[in-house]
């Protein structure tokens, strides 16, 4: 079960809702308009990736360059803030996003309702390594500010990351992110105590959800946007869907909990 009173009383009798980079569905994914339209949508939290910018800024984008999701071109690491934030981050998607830019972390804090959950992805070029540019420590020191302690958890596919953040921050959730289901037993060899496993959707069987309790661990899936196969994972156990789409997600659940309580 997760380290939060507050995640724990979330998740109580209940899967959760969380917009796959905000709504990435109806709006340009990683941006303010994505994480608040997932909150309209009724999401209980959004997921989210950052990064650390050359000066040591926490951004929020997906790709280690900017090249798919601005009208930049370039690494990530390699730009400063301003650089950044010079580029649009909305036209690409649609017109009517055109100048939306990339948020930070911060920003993302500072926008969205303090009980909103907040699912803090850790980005690697290479998920194996043991070099850090310090953006764990950064990621601690921002929570910390914000004091969202109770409210955040953070994932990622390198558990070199997930130990460096814990050190720097033991008392967030973790999730460990992962493909295919023999990588469960990265986890369970990891000296770490996952808090949530979150696999792909496509990878999960009630088998791997016997896993992941044997853990001690809850169940957020990514990315699963038919409403079909969101109420079998349902059904099979999960405790969290990670989507596109939250007003389906949302839907779902809704549908789900009148069955329960009929």
């Amino acid at each position: 079960m997760p380290k939060s009173a507050f995640l724990q009383s979330r998740y109580s009798n209940n899967v959760l809702v969380f917009g796959h980079r905000g709504a990435k569905a109806y709006a340009p994914m990683n941006t303010l308009p994505s994480f608040l339209l997932a909150v309209e949508q009724g999401a209980d939290g959004v997921e989210l990736d950052v990064w650390l910018s050359k000066d040591g800024h926490l951004v929020i984008i997906h790709d280690a360059t900017v090249d798919g999701t601005t009208d930049g071109h370039g690494e990530v690491q390699a730009m400063t803030l301003a650089e950044l934030k010079a580029l649009d981050a909305g036209g690409w998607f649609a017109p009517n996003f055109a100048g939306t830019r990339i948020p930070t972390l911060d920003e993302v804090f500072d926008a969205l309702p303090s009980d909103f959950l907040i699912n803090v992805e850790i980005k690697k070029v290479d998920n194996t390594s043991t070099e850090t540019d310090g953006v764990e420590a950064a990621v601690a020191e921002c929570i910390r500010r914000h004091q969202a302690q109770e409210r955040v958890i953070v994932s990622s596919f390198s558990l070199n990351a997930l130990e460096r953040f814990h050190a720097a921050m033991s008392d967030v959730a973790l999730g460990y992110l992962y493909v295919a289901p023999e990588q469960v037993e990265a986890a369970q060899a990891s000296p770490l105590e996952f808090d949530f496993m979150h696999p792909l959707h496509e990878s999960v069987t009630s088998d791997l959800i016997n896993k992941h309790r044997a853990l001690g661990s809850l169940t957020n899936v990514w990315t699963v946007n038919d409403a079909q196969r969101m109420r079998w994972l349902i059904e099979a156990g999960v405790n969290g869907l990670i989507t596109d789409a939250p007003d389906v997600g949302r839907s779902v659940v809704n549908e789900w909990k009148r069955g329960t309580q009929a």
